[in-house]
């Protein structure tokens, strides 16, 4: 069975920095595309940052690039999401999610439960 959990959510004040994790289990962790997402209520799931299963790549919505980085540590079964310089508009419910596939959307395979952030201005 494919588990995701999240962690490291909470509050911070706009400028300052947050990192999220994500342990998985239930996966050939070095072989899957996994990636962060966030939702506002009333709004549609945003992808945030993703790697790429087949070479490792990241990439990054244009609204975080240059203020968060993804990485994973494979020993651990974890990605992570450090965030900073962070804005109200940061503020949100992040997901983390996995695929066997491909940096997709919604549709991606695995998710997990969200963890808020919120970012006060």
């Amino acid at each position: 069975e494919v588990q995701l959990q999240a962690f490291g959510g909470g509050w911070v004040q706009t400028g300052g920095s947050l990192r999220l994790s994500c342990a998985a289990s239930g996966l050939i962790f070095d072989d899957i595309a996994i990636g962060w997402f966030r939702q506002v209520p009333g709004k549609e799931r945003e992808r945030v940052a993703c790697i790429g299963s087949s070479d490792g790549s990241s990439m990054y919505a244009r609204s975080v690039k240059g203020r968060f980085t993804i990485s994973t540590d494979i020993a651990k079964n974890t990605v992570y999401l450090q965030m900073n310089t962070l804005k109200p508009e940061d503020t949100a419910v992040y997901y983390c999610a996995a695929d066997p596939d491909t940096c997709g959307g919604v549709d991606m395979a695995y998710w997990g439960k969200g963890t808020l952030v919120t970012v006060s201005s």
